[in-house]
C-alpha cells in the first residue's frame, strides 16, 4: 500500500472554518481577523496573566539531531492530539516556517504523518504575512541609516565601518553573505561593505518573539543597537527615529495566528527564530496567549535541548517570568545509532550497540533539563526500521536514570498514536513538581554567563576567545550591556563547536570567535566557529521536487 506523503495527507482533511477552532478556546467571532476560512489572527488584549500562572506549559526538545531532524514539531502536535483524546484541554503554540529551509535540505515546519498543523501549504508559505513584515521592518531601517550617511542636514556622524546592521532576505542564499553596496556614483549612496542574514536570524524577529506587548516593541524597536560616530558615540534606532515606522509595519504581525490541527484542535503559530542562531522558540506572546486560553500547552524550541531548549529556559522563561511544568525529550532510535557511530548510509539499519553507545548523547541531554528543576519524559519518536529490541533498551535505560520513555506514534496515528506520551506528561506534572530556575543570573557577567553554557551544559572544558571576540566584549561593557542574555550561535549537530564530535563529546573547549549585540531583544550572541547568519542551498534544493498544477494544487512540499 503507498503511504501517502504529508501534502497528500493534509489536502485530504476536511478542515473546519477557525472560528469553530476559536469556539474551543472561548474566543468570540468578532474578536477574530480573518485570514480566508482556515486562518485568523489574534487581539493581545485576551491575554490573562492570572490564568497564565495557573495552567500547566510543556516544552518540547530534543536530542542532538541528525540533518534531518528528529521530529520536535511532529511529537509537539501528536502529544497535544493526545492531551486532548484524554480530556486535557490543550492548545500547540509553534513557530512559523522559514522559506530557507523549506526550499532546501530540512523542509518545512508543519509537523508531519498524522501530526500536522492545517492549512499546511500557507503555514509553510507566506502564511500571513508576518515574516514579510519583519523582513520589511528590518530593511526599513537598514535604508535609513543609508539615507542619514549622505544625508547633508541630519547625519549624525555615523562610521560606516562600524555599521552593525545588516538586510535581510527569507531564503538561503549563500551569495548575499557579503556584498558592496552604494556603487555607481554620489546619487546611489555612500560605498560601503554589506550583507544579508536570513529573516529567522534577524534581531527583528528576535524583537518581535521577545515583545510583551505593542509599546514594548516599540521600545525595543528603539534600542537596535547600529554603530558608532567618527567620534565614538554609539548610535541606536531611536537616534534615526526608526521605530515608530517600523512598529508599523509589524502592527499585525505581532498578533499571533489561530489555526487548527489534523484533529481540529487549537494550534497558536507565531514567530520563528532559528535555534542555532538565534533563540529558537515562539513569541512570548504567543505562549502566553495560550495558556490564557487553555488549560495545557505544547511548545518546542529548536534543534537539540542544548540550543533551543536552553535558550528557551534562560532567555524566553527568565525574560516573561513563564515556568514549564515538564519537559519532552525526542529521541530517535536513528538518531541514537548516529551518536553510536553508525554512518548515514546505515541509519535505517538496526544496531543495539550503536543505540547503547549513542545513548550516552540523550543521558547529557538528560542532566541537562535536571539542571533547571524541571523533570524531562523521553518520546521515542517511532520510525519504521525501528526494532522492539532498540526500544526497549532506551526505555530501560531511562528508567535506571528515574525518566520515564514512552513510545510516540502521532505520525502513523495521531493522538491515538500519542495517549501514553501524554499520560506520562500530566503524570510528571501532577506528581512531580517543577521549580523552575534559569541556569545563569542576567546581572552576571558576559563571560561568566558564557562559560556556564559551555561548561554545564555543553560538558567543554573551557573557553576560548578570539581577537575579535576580545574587542566585542570590551565594547559591550562599554555600552553597559553586560546585563544581557547569552544567545550561543553554535552548531546543532554536536555538544560543542565541532559538528564532527557526535555522541556525548568530552575533553573539548570552545572558541568564540566574535560576539554580535542585539539590543533590543536584549541579548548578546556569541558565534562559536563557523556559524553562518545565512545559510545555503544544498547540491539539490527540495525546490527542485516541488510542483504546482494549473488549479493550483501543490506537490513535493513537505
Amino acid at each position: 500500500m503507498k503511504h501517502l506523503s504529508d501534502i497528500e495527507i493534509a489536502q485530504k482533511t476536511t478542515l473546519a472554518h477557525i472560528k469553530e477552532i476559536a469556539k474551543k478556546l472561548n474566543i468570540k467571532e468578532d474578536d477574530l481577523e480573518y485570514y480566508g476560512k482556515y486562518k485568523a489572527k489574534i487581539p493581545l488584549d485576551l491575554i490573562d496573566e492570572e490564568k497564565i500562572a495557573q495552567n500547566n506549559l510543556i516544552l518540547v526538545t530534543a536530542l542532538t539531531p541528525t540533518p534531518a531532524g528528529e521530529g520536535k514539531t511532529t511529537v509537539s502536535i501528536g502529544l497535544t492530539e493526545g492531551l486532548n483524546k484524554i480530556g486535557k484541554q490543550t492548545t500547540v503554540v509553534l513557530r512559523e516556517p522559514s522559506l530557507g529551509p523549506v526550499f532546501g535540505i530540512k523542509g518545512g515546519a508543519a509537523g508531519g504523518g498524522y501530526s500536522q498543523v492545517v492549512p499546511m501549504e500557507d503555514i509553510n508559505l507566506h502564511f500571513t504575512g508576518d515574516f514579510n513584515a519583519v523582513e520589511k521592518a528590518n530593511n526599513l531601517l537598514a535604508a535609513l541609516i543609508d539615507n542619514n550617511l549622505q544625508s547633508k542636514t541630519k547625519n549624525l556622524g555615523l562610521d560606516g565601518r562600524t555599521i552593525a546592521w545588516k538586510r535581510v532576505i527569507d531564503m538561503n542564499d549563500r551569495a548575499l553573505r557579503q556584498i558592496t553596496i552604494g556603487l555607481g556614483g554620489t546619487a546611489n549612496g555612500i560605498p560601503r561593505e554589506d550583507g544579508f542574514n536570513i529573516t529567522p536570524a534577524s534581531e527583528v524577529m528576535a524583537i518581535l518573539c521577545m515583545a510583551t506587548d505593542f509599546e514594548d516593541l516599540k521600545k525595543r524597536l528603539g534600542d537596535i543597537f547600529i554603530g558608532f560616530t567618527f567620534d565614538k558615540t554609539p548610535i541606536f534606532a531611536r537616534d534615526l527615529k526608526a521605530e515608530n515606522a517600523m512598529a508599523i509595519l509589524l502592527k499585525d504581525a505581532i498578533k499571533p495566528n489561530l489555526v487548527q490541527t489534523l484533529e481540529k484542535n487549537p494550534a497558536i503559530i507565531h514567530g520563528g527564530p532559528f535555534a542555532n542562531i538565534a533563540q529558537g522558540t515562539n513569541t512570548i506572546i504567543a505562549t502566553k496567549m495560550g495558556l490564557s486560553l487553555s488549560n495545557y500547552v505544547v511548545t518546542e524550541a529548536g534543534f537539540g535541548a542544548d540550543l533551543g531548549a536552553e535558550k528557551f529556559l534562560d532567555i524566553k522563561c527568565a525574560s516573561s517570568g513563564l515556568k514549564p511544568k515538564c519537559v519532552v525529550l525526542v529521541a530517535t532510535i536513528r538518531a541514537l545509532r548516529h551518536h553510536g557511530g553508525s554512518p548515514k548510509e546505515e541509519y535505517n539499519t538496526p544496531s543495539i550497540d550503536r543505540v547503547e553507545k549513542g545513548f550516552a548523547n540523550l543521558e547529557k541531554h538528560i542532566e541537562n533539563i535536571r539542571k533547571f528543576n524541571i523533570e524531562p519524559v523521553v518520546a521515542i519518536n517511532a520510525f519504521t526500521n525501528d526494532t522492539e529490541e532498540e526500544i526497549n533498551l532506551v526505555k530501560q535505560k531511562c528508567a535506571d536514570l528515574g525518566v520515564q520513555a514512552v513510545l510516540s506514534e502521532g505520525w502513523a496515528k495521531g493522538g491515538d498514536g500519542t495517549t501514553d506520551l501524554a499520560k506520562a506528561v500530566v503524570n510528571v506534572i501532577e506528581n512531580k513538581a517543577a521549580n523552575f530556575k534559569p541556569l545563569y543570573d542576567w546581572k552576571s557577567p558576559i563571560k561568566e554567563k558564557i562559560e556556564k553554557i559551555a561548561k554545564e551544559i555543553y560538558g567543554a572544558d573551557g573557553v576560548d576567545y578570539d581577537r575579535k571576540a576580545i574587542l566585542n566584549l570590551k565594547r559591550i561593557n562599554r555600552l553597559g550591556f553586560n546585563d544581557f542574555a547569552v544567545c550561543m550561535a553554535k552548531t546543532q549537530k554536536s555538544f560543542s563547536d565541532n559538528d564532527k564530535l557526535i555522541g556525548r563529546p568530552t575533553g573539548f573547549r570552545i572558541t568564540v570567535r566574535e560576539i554580535e549585540i542585539a539590543a533590543g531583544a536584549k541579548f548578546v550572541i556569541p558565534i562559536l566557529g563557523k556559524m553562518m547568519r545565512m545559510p545555503g542551498l544544498p547540491e539539490t534544493p527540495a525546490s527542485e521536487n516541488m510542483f504546482i498544477d494549473k488549479n493550483g494544487t501543490i506537490s513535493g512540499l513537505s
